[in-house]
């Protein structure tokens, strides 16, 4: 009898993959990376459509940073729920700790050691606020280190500040690989986060991590997979109508890789597009080159920033909509990944004046001609 015991691969327990190739996609503003993880070993088996988790670290000048405001010096000993040993306190605050969207709990908490009127009285209008929609808006927008220069009197042991602070979460990239063409292999398309809050430089924690922190060529980054209902359908002779501009191509790629492995024969339409064509067409070779070969039946592009009037997806949707009707007629299975706010809400608005215009369907007959094709997983979405 084998004494071999499958190592549990999860959140908690997550394989050190080997980032093996990082590569940047995009000239533009936005970057984007191409990103390939070595899982050989790990026993990891996955299907185009799955997400990987990364587990990432926190920017280490963020985290000397928050030290230096809370007069720590980061060699303290802590320890988290959970955890056997002590660990230092930059190394917890690095690693494990989110220094993202403090808690109302640790706002009560600074408020309560504050030892300044004025700064009681801001983190007061704070707690106190009675839109749920506006204090949960102001708490997002903050980290640590601003709440620490907000009320610098309050003062905390090292132990003390860790326990009010939230686990740092590991963040879910759609997989945009098929195991049919690299079973060994794990591929993401990452976009690096960059904005501006208050005159503040702010950085995705992940998506920086990926992009620039995390070493080439060495198993260190811990990953999990996280398995997803947003696949392709068994009948390789269905049709496939996909949408994703931006990163939101990340499936799709994995999606053609797997139909070109299988040899399904059912048509394949992509909708994809960016800012500008000279800058963010992703995965441009690739595309025009399934498109030239017949494995993309229609490579639907839209531009948005390269002509006066801005042009989206679901601009093209609409434009195309009868060919679009005569696909879902004929069986067509519907994916959106993207943007859940924006991008996934103005695709599903379009589809549904498709289906009533083309369909000759009264709003009640179209809301159930999508609510049916829901039900029987021809219309599908990866949205965040």
């Amino acid at each position: 009898m084998s004494d071999f015991v499958q190592q549990v691969i999860d959140r908690n327990h997550p394989f050190r993959a080997k980032l093996a190739e990082r590569r940047p996609l995009s000239a533009g503003a936005k970057a984007v990376w191409h990103l390939v993880f070595d899982i050989s070993g790990s026993g990891i088996d996955y299907k185009a459509g799955d997400a990987l988790g990364v587990c990432p670290e926190n920017n280490p000048a963020a985290v000397d940073s928050l030290l230096a405001a809370l007069r720590f010096d980061g060699g303290e000993l802590v320890t988290l729920p959970r955890e056997t040993a002590p660990a230092n306190l930059r190394d917890t605050l690095l690693k494990k700790l989110s220094l993202r969207c403090p808690s109302t709990a640790f706002l009560r908490a600074v408020r309560e050691h504050a030892a300044v009127p004025a700064e009681q009285i801001e983190l007061d209008t704070a707690l106190n606020e009675a839109d749920a929609a506006k204090q949960k808006a102001w708490i997002e927008e903050r980290e640590l280190g601003d709440i620490a220069e907000l009320a610098p009197s309050a003062r905390f042991s090292a132990q003390e500040y860790v326990s009010l602070l939230r686990p740092l979460a590991p963040r879910l990239y759609s997989v945009s690989s098929s195991p049919k063409i690299c079973p060994e292999q794990i591929t993401l398309t990452v976009a690096t986060l960059r904005y501006t809050f208050a005159g503040r430089a702010r950085d995705g924690v992940c998506s920086t991590y990926l992009s620039e922190r995390a070493p080439l060529g060495e198993a260190a980054v811990p990953v999990f997979l996280h398995p997803s209902k947003f696949a392709l359908p068994d009948d390789a002779a269905a049709p496939v109508i996909m949408v994703g501009p931006g990163t939101g191509i990340a499936p799709f790629r994995g999606f053609l890789q797997e139909r070109a492995a299988r040899g399904a024969t059912g048509k394949n339409w992509l909708f994809f597009g960016d800012r500008h064509e000279a800058k963010d067409f992703i995965y441009k070779d690739e595309l025009l080159g399934w498109r030239d070969s017949g494995l993309l039946n229609a490579l639907t592009l839209a531009w948005s920033r390269d002509q006066a009037e801005k042009v989206y997806v679901h601009h093209l949707m609409r434009r195309d909509g009868a060919e679009l009707w005569r696909w879902l007629e004929a069986g067509a299975y519907f994916y959106v990944c993207g943007n859940a706010r924006s991008m996934a809400k103005d695709v599903d608005i379009a589809l549904a004046e498709i289906v009533a215009a083309h369909g000759g369907k009264t709003p009640d007959e179209t809301a159930a001609y999508l609510a049916a094709l829901k039900k029987t997983g021809r219309y599908q979405r990866d949205v965040y």
